[in-house]
């Protein structure tokens, strides 16, 4: 059996981090938008909304279970003009997120609705290292010029 407890703490931390990262891409979307990256700009902005699309499925399900929902203090976060840069800080927070992750995902194998929340969120997150490695590999190949005018 779950241990609901352990669940809606583990949702609770979610709701807390994932909407400090949701206002990160959001203030990330706007920078690259204002340099002109409008490609990178968008992607970011679509991030941000999808993040707090898993939010809401957290803070749902929270109450569903009968837990209280937080509204807690969130750490201070890095804000970047360089792209490189946050898309290295970007795939570690992902990174260092599924480790996590992956763990209360298992804790939650026997509670079906909130395991097929967390699993979906999981592989959402996956994508988003697979593509932050993606782009680094790209710059690498193609160099820095030549991607960010696939960014105009």
């Amino acid at each position: 059996m779950a241990d609901s407890k352990k669940i809606i703490e583990g949702l609770q931390v979610i709701v807390t981090d994932l909407a400090q990262q949701a206002d990160g891409h959001a203030i990330q979307s706007r920078i690259f938008a204002a340099q002109g990256f409008s490609k990178l700009g968008e992607k970011y902005a679509e991030h941000a909304t999808e993040e707090r699309g898993y939010v809401d499925k957290c803070i749902d399900r929270i109450l569903d279970l009968g837990g209280e929902v937080k509204n807690e203090a969130k750490k201070e976060a890095p804000v970047c003009t360089d792209v490189i840069d946050w898309i290295k800080y970007d795939l570690q927070v992902s990174k260092d997120g599924l480790a996590w992750l992956k763990e209360l995902t298992e804790a939650a194998k026997d509670d079906y609705t909130t395991y097929d929340i967390l699993k979906e969120y999981y592989q959402d997150e996956e994508d988003d290292m697979y593509w932050a490695e993606q782009q680094l590999e790209l710059i690498e190949k193609i160099g820095l010029q030549n991607w960010l005018n696939h960014q105009l």
